[in-house]
């Protein structure tokens, strides 16, 4: 019997990440997910006494040291997937200028910053003709803007979607494959309750859409719908 996939999820303790991992479980891959260490109980920790091929590690993406630690601990081993799943947002109606120096730095940081530190770690983790992921939007499109709105959380993943653009340009000969996904507007805790889809609904869809994508050269970005959106 040939051994299971298995999925290094970053960020899996509640919504879209949580999503991620129940959807690889369910399809029998092993998967390894990620909480913050001061998350205590949460979610995935119930999931995991439903599936034995769920292990949970920590780390905060934010912290240089933790994913540095997170590295450590996963150099030996060999991933088909890496996801980074990370998103805050400030007040939707904030525009740039009126949006304080420090929460601008706190949603760049999160949102761009350190999902691409973590990319840049884990790479060599993923195996030659694995998939290496982070959570965008439809909002980091810049040609897709045309109605404004979510000024900061746009120019963060935007922000995110050029960094993954220049880290694959460099990496011109790698056989991964590398993605930037729009999950949607998904009812979680950010996108919040007027949102027009389900966790159940997006994720199946952003899983089929990396696997339809799959040996792609260049970097991908996609939707759950596995539609090609525009930079």
């Amino acid at each position: 019997m040939s051994e299971k996939s298995t999925a290094l999820i970053i960020g899996a303790s509640r919504g879209l990440g949580l999503g991620l991992a129940r959807e690889y479980l369910r399809r029998g891959w092993s998967v390894v997910a990620t909480v913050r260490s001061e998350s205590g109980q949460t979610a995935l920790h119930e999931l995991q006494k439903s599936y034995h091929a769920l292990e949970i590690e920590t780390v905060d993406i934010t912290k240089p040291d933790e994913v540095d630690a997170l590295f450590a601990r996963c150099r030996d081993r060999s991933f088909e997937l890496l996801f980074v799943n990370a998103g805050v947002t400030n007040d939707p109606q904030e525009t740039v200028d009126q949006v304080s120096t420090e929460e601008f730095v706190r949603v760049m940081v999160t949102n761009s910053l350190s999902p691409m530190r973590v990319v840049e770690r884990l790479v060599e983790c993923v195996c030659p003709k694995g998939m290496i992921a982070v959570m965008s939007s439809e909002l980091g499109s810049i040609a897709g803007n045309t109605s404004g709105g979510w000024e900061v959380y746009r120019g963060s993943k935007a922000a995110l979607n050029t960094l993954m653009k220049s880290l694959v340009a460099r990496r011109i000969a790698d056989t991964r494959t590398f993605y930037v996904v729009a999950p949607g507007w998904v009812r979680t805790d950010m996108g919040g309750p007027e949102a027009l889809l389900d966790i159940e609904t997006s994720i199946p869809g952003v899983v089929d859409a990396l696997e339809h994508y799959r040996g792609t050269s260049g970097l991908v970005f996609t939707n759950y719908r596995k539609e090609i959106l525009p930079w």
